[in-house]
């Protein structure tokens, strides 16, 4: 497993004032199918409260919600843009978020992209790497 610390520099007490504070997330990569990692991650995120938005042109309802085909074709104000994506599509979503107006990129396990990383963190967002936003929010949270 990589070092998350190295990768994006984050203490607990930052991602805990990520998971804290922003309550609106576009979900990349959202799924139907209840076996898919992204399907178990809005369900849980919805459960504890934040607002998801399902974002996948393949589908247009996702657990129940509009699915958009991008992050910018979601009405609302997004805070957080999750990334269940293979890592050569994180660029695309990143330079969405930036548009977008989020403050946050979170890079789920295998979406990383150094490139991506770095362009979300010039832009101003904070970007976190190599961790799972349900696990974060299950260890800091709870």
């Amino acid at each position: 497993m990589v070092n998350a610390i190295a990768v994006d520099g984050l203490t607990d007490d930052e991602v805990r004032e990520i998971l804290t504070r922003y309550r609106k997330i576009a979900l990349v990569g959202a799924s139907p199918k209840p076996e898919r990692d992204a399907n178990e991650v809005m369900r849980y995120l919805i459960e504890k409260g934040y607002e998801v938005y399902p974002v996948n042109p393949r589908y247009s309802e996702v657990l129940g919600r509009k699915c958009y085909p991008s992050v910018l074709d979601i009405p609302e104000e997004v805070e957080i843009v999750d990334l269940f994506v293979r890592p050569e599509f994180a660029r695309d979503y990143v330079e969405q978020a930036i548009k977008k107006g989020a403050k946050v990129v979170w890079f789920q396990f295998g979406t990383f992209d150094e490139e991506a990383f770095r362009r979300a963190r010039e832009a101003g967002l904070t970007a976190v790497a190599h961790r799972c936003i349900k696990q974060e929010h299950e260890r800091l949270i709870g």
